[in-house]
């Protein structure tokens, strides 16, 4: 029965031996290549994001900028209807 629990605790250290375990190479493979897809997506986000929100600031300010074409045509509308009236009342005033 020993000679038996002796064969059967070899087996399992042998068994335990051939179980591979990460070693240093392949950590620093791995690690290498999170690093480089990493350096090669963050930028990526990074411009994406920046394109985003540079658009969404000129989609705004187009946006003003249509109002304030807006508040301009108003305006001369409104100067030349002053302008259309003083010259009428002038010509009333000098006859």
């Amino acid at each position: 029965m020993n000679e038996d629990r002796q064969e059967l605790l070899g087996e399992y250290d042998k068994e335990q031996s051939r179980e591979k375990n990460l070693d240093l190479k392949t950590l620093a493979l791995v690690y290498l290549t999170m690093l480089f897809f990493l350096g090669i997506f963050l930028p990526k986000i990074y411009i994406k994001n920046e394109i985003y929100y540079i658009s969404r600031d000129i989609s705004g300010l187009y946006g003003q900028y249509e109002i304030l074409l807006e508040e301009n045509r108003e305006l001369r509308l409104g100067i030349e209807s002053i302008r259309f009236k003083n010259q009428v009342l002038d010509v009333l005033f000098l006859e």
